[in-house]
Formats: structure tokens, C-alpha cells, sequence
């Protein structure tokens, strides 16, 4: 198996994960690590043996392939120069932080003929794998995915650092876009929304309820499924999936999904190893991710309308009653 010559740009805590793992991938060899801050670039480099750089041009002819694990807002600059080089890239999720800046990269991609993935983790989660084999015709999602609070991607709100995982999975296992969408969110400890439930409305009836936290007080992932005769709980940490069915003697049978557990972001690595190797579409490519960004940025805009819908009703009762009931101070 021919070994990809792969490089990281950015050393923060996603880009220092795919170090550990790309340094033990048989596929590839680590030749670099690329960050601004050269402190931090060379105390990467040094932990996993490869070069630290703080400019991109000097990966031209060093590199075959790059992981961009920047801030959001940086992807499509940084995704776009790489490509420009003629590197395959693994860029993060989400694809960018809007619609333009994801499609400027799609488009440089084509352009160049080279190899774009997206970095939805979740869909290499083995335990989504085995919900694939099993899947019928779904026909309603309940997904929880809550995290403590951490001061990391603060340069997104919870939707497109948490939900559009879900989002993802939902619209790879429906096959579809939503007819309607519904949202509402608050910010809690940061100026961006911390806390969000969207409810999606798809043709044919089917509806997903997503909610996402980064301020809860324990570290869920779960996904429920209904299907025709079956309920499928999902625990994305554990990697296990209960499937729960009807019988023809009208009783419950429970049983497990079959997981062969793995590191998901190892599977997601050597996919795109492979994909490079290989010159085939990855799972996740542009046109997934765009369209998880798409529904991201529905429930975004959603969002925004209820908050302005809260506003005018505080507004509306301040002057009506000369202030607010206690509590509802703003």
C-alpha cells in the first residue's frame, strides 16, 4: 500500500487529534504540521516527528494531501489555497461558515480535480454503519447531543459545532431535504446560541427532532429511530444500538445491532487515505456537506426569527405593565 504524504494545518486540539491518529496510520506519512503560531507548530511537529511550518506555500511538493483543522471562518481561504496547490483536502466540519464560502471551495475543488472531503465525523461512527445495514423507511428521529461547556469553537454557535452532526446523518439516512423547518435557541454562556432545538418536516411525513447543548451538565449522543415495526436506539459514545421490534404475535423483541467498534476518527482518516489513493468520491464530499450546511443555516435563520419573535413580547409587556415580571429582566 503506497503511503500518502499528508500534512495538518492547524495545531489546536482537532488538528492535534489527527496528528495522534495520522501518525499511526500504515497509510500515510506525517511530513508536516502547519500552524501561525510556530511555538505551537514545533511543539507538534516534535511530538509526532514531522516538520513544523507556519506558511502553506511551503507545502507545495512536500505534501500530497492536507488536513485543514483551522477555525470555521478560515476553511474555504485555506481549503482553496491547498487546492490551488494541487493537494487532496480533509477539511473539518462544517464545510465553512456560510453558503458562499462552502460553494468557493466546492467549485475550487472541481476546478482542480482534486479530492474533497468533509469531516462529519459521526458518519464512520461504526454504530451509524450498522443503523445503515438495518435501515428501512424511517420515518421519525429523536437526537440528543449535549456537551459540557469548553471554551473551543466559540467561533460558532452550538448548531454548526454540535447539531450539524445529526443534521448530517438524518439527511444521509432520509435521502432528502426538509420541506419545513422550525427552530428556537438561546446563548447562555457565549454571545452565539448555546442551546438549539430544530424540528425538520420532510415529504412523506417525516420528522426529526434535533436538540444540542454545549452548556448541559452531562455528555450525551443519542439518536432514535422509528421505522416501520421497529425502534432503534442509538448511543453514539458507546457505540452500541438496541433495536426494539413488533412480532406477528404483537409482542416486543429486543436484540442488538452487530458493532465491530473502532475509533471513528481513524475509519474517517483511512477513508480519505484511501480516497486519495484511490482517486474515488469520499463519503462525505462537497455535496453532503453543503446540504448540511443548507439545513444548519435554515434552523440558524429559524432561530433568529423566534428570538426576534421573544423580543417584541418582553418589549410589548415592559411597556404595557411599566416593567417585567420578576426574573424576566433583560
Amino acid at each position: 500500500m503506497r503511503k500518502i504524504r499528508v500534512a495538518v494545518v492547524g495545531a489546536g486540539q482537532f488538528g492535534r487529534n489527527h496528528l495522534r491518529v495520522l501518525s499511526g496510520c500504515a497509510g500515510a506519512e506525517l511530513v508536516a504540521v502547519v500552524d501561525c503560531d510556530a511555538a505551537r507548530a514545533a511543539e507538534a511537529a516534535a511530538a509526532h516527528g514531522c516538520r513544523a511550518l507556519t506558511d502553506l506555500e511551503h507545502l507545495r511538493g512536500l505534501a500530497e494531501a492536507a488536513i485543514v483543522a483551522t477555525p470555521t471562518v478560515t476553511h474555504a481561504e485555506v481549503g482553496c489555497a491547498l487546492l490551488a496547490m494541487g493537494l487532496d483536502v480533509l477539511v473539518e466540519k462544517p464545510i465553512a461558515a456560510d453558503m458562499a464560502s462552502a460553494l468557493r471551495l466546492v467549485d475550487a475543488a472541481t476546478r482542480a480535480g482534486r479530492i474533497l472531503q468533509v469531516g462529519h465525523l459521526e458518519r464512520f461512527n461504526p454504530a451509524v454503519a450498522a443503523l445503515e445495514r438495518i435501515k428501512t423507511v424511517p420515518l421519525f428521529f429523536e437526537i440528543h447531543r449535549l456537551s459540557p461547556f469548553t471554551p473551543r469553537s466559540l467561533d460558532v454557535d452550538v448548531v454548526l459545532d454540535l447539531m450539524i452532526h445529526d443534521l448530517e446523518i438524518v439527511l444521509s439516512l432520509v435521502g432528502r431535504m426538509p420541506q419545513e423547518v422550525r427552530a428556537a435557541g438561546i446563548s447562555v454562556l457565549s454571545d452565539r446560541v448555546d442551546i438549539a432545538n430544530a424540528r425538520l418536516a420532510f415529504p412523506g411525513g417525516v420528522i426529526a427532532n434535533l436538540t444540542a447543548s454545549r452548556v448541559s451538565t452531562e455528555r450525551v449522543r443519542k439518536l432514535r429511530m422509528f421505522q416501520p415495526g421497529q425502534y432503534v436506539s442509538l448511543d453514539y459514545t458507546r457505540q452500541d444500538a438496541a433495536v426494539f421490534e413488533v412480532t406477528r404475535q404483537r409482542q416486543i423483541a429486543y436484540s442488538r445491532l452487530e458493532v465491530e467498534r473502532a475509533e471513528p476518527l481513524r475509519l474517517e482518516l483511512e477513508h480519505f487515505l484511501e480516497c486519495v489513493r484511490t482517486r474515488r468520491e469520499p463519503r462525505v464530499g462537497g455535496a453532503e456537506a453543503l446540504r448540511a450546511l443548507e439545513v444548519a443555516l435554515q434552523v440558524l435563520a429559524k432561530i433568529e426569527e423566534h428570538s426576534r419573535a421573544v423580543a417584541e413580547t418582553l418589549a410589548s409587556m415592559e411597556a404595557s405593565h411599566g416593567g417585567l415580571p420578576p426574573g424576566c429582566e433583560r
